[in-house]
């Protein structure tokens, strides 16, 4: 009976232990498809929409038919910019614009420099990025990201609620 006690004892603190040791794995949020698809539906304007997941892979691109083709790879690379950056493409290109430091930032291939791509975040978590191309300038695509990013109730910054 003790054996058995023991065995017993080993098991639950086995037991506790290892549910000790996944509690301390960090948790993250993932956007999947079907949030990617509200995004899309949510963005109110015609463009091209990229959303990428939190290590930069798409998992959403798609462009109205009456914008123009080079606006899908607009949006893909807004949101790879947002995603790298931590930052909205936007703020980004203001940055560039006033710091010689940060306009070398346009000497990287993938980035791209212009309105419309925000970083998605889930409280303090970074879970992906939206790109919004063709919406009619960079001001009104960024516009547009961030009233689909805000009918999800993702955030362009960490903690912080979008305007």
């Amino acid at each position: 009976m003790s054996r058995f006690l023991s065995c017993l004892t080993a098991a639950w603190v086995g037991t506790a232990i290892l549910g000790q040791a996944q509690a301390a794995l960090p948790q993250h949020p993932d956007l999947d498809l079907a949030a990617a698809q509200r995004l899309a539906q949510a963005a109110p304007c015609s463009a091209a929409l990229a959303v990428l997941d939190r290590s930069g892979q798409p998992i959403l691109l798609q462009r109205d038919t009456r914008v123009g083709p080079h606006n899908a790879e607009a949006a893909r690379r807004k949101a790879f910019t947002a995603l790298s950056t931590r930052t909205s493409s936007q703020a980004l290109a203001e940055r560039a614009r006033q710091n010689p430091d940060a306009a070398n930032l346009v000497t990287l291939p993938e980035l791209l420099l212009l309105g419309g791509g925000i970083p998605l975040y889930e409280g303090d978590q970074l879970v992906g990025a939206l790109g919004i191309a063709g919406a009619g300038g960079g001001g009104a695509d960024e516009r547009c990201a961030l009233a689909a990013a805000r009918h999800l109730a993702l955030q362009s910054h960490p903690y912080r609620r979008i305007p």
